[in-house]
């Protein structure tokens, strides 16, 4: 079943990285329990569909989320060509240090744990930022992600790790097995049956939003009884799940 939730657009933040600067938008709820920050995968950004559609479910939940650009408007123009700097793993964790960071002096997001949700190329970003913030980041949920290209630094992850994947995605699938293998934090492995990389089945990209809001509600804090609704996904067409 189709679930229609509007996003909240958030306010608009610049944050400085590189000597450029990186645009977003940040939505803090009253009494958030947690403050997401989105991961896009290549050649997207903060006004991804599929990430605002999940950042709606999000903020629902009682989260804070920030989705930003991580490249700046510069980088952005000149990867249109070269498709270069959306795979440099290293520069797009740097980037979601540099958000981390920034949080940690913005008055209204201050004190809120962090979780990182990653998109393909995003999610090894993700896991490489999460091993460099082991204090900060709480919780790390990867979609359609891939997780084999953090490399060295999946070991040295410690925040809870959440690897969504389609049934059908199994290029994909097999990857993140083999990166869960290399890991030694609490991780889960759920495969949505009937859905590939993109989840643009019918109510895939829905699960996706509920998993992630359950694992980020569990993990960033301890869920007050009236959101407990939100943080329990609703019984869906069951996936299989797999345990570290």
């Amino acid at each position: 079943m189709h679930r229609s939730v509007i996003p909240d657009p958030g306010r608009e933040i610049e944050m400085p990285a590189d000597g450029g600067l990186l645009h977003g938008a940040l939505v803090v709820p009253d009494g958030a329990l947690g403050l997401v920050i989105f991961a896009h995968g290549s050649g997207s950004g903060r006004f991804s569909p599929r990430n605002r559609s999940v950042a709606a479910t999000l903020q629902a939940a009682g989260l804070a989320t920030l989705l930003f650009d991580l490249l700046s408007e510069r980088e952005e123009a000149v990867d249109r060509y070269t498709a270069y700097l959306r795979f440099n793993i290293e520069l797009l964790a740097r980037r979601l240090v540099a958000a981390t960071d920034w949080l940690s002096r913005e008055p209204e997001a201050r004190g809120l744990e962090i979780g990182y949700f990653g998109s393909s190329t995003g999610a090894a970003a993700a896991l490489v930022a999460a091993a460099e913030r082991p204090e900060r980041v709480g919780a790390v949920v990867s979609r359609g992600g891939r997780p084999d290209l953090a490399g060295e630094a999946l070991a040295r992850v410690t925040a809870p790790t959440l690897l969504i994947v389609g049934g059908e995605d199994l290029p994909v699938l097999g990857l993140n097995r083999r990166a869960m293998a290399e890991m030694a934090c609490p991780v889960e492995l759920e495969v949505l049956p009937g859905a590939t990389h993109l989840f643009e089945e019918p109510g895939a990209l829905e699960r996706v939003a509920d998993l992630a809001a359950a694992w980020f509600t569990r993990h960033l804090a301890a869920v007050p009884e009236g959101l407990a609704a939100h943080a329990t996904p609703p019984s869906l067409e069951p996936a299989a799940t797999a345990y570290r």
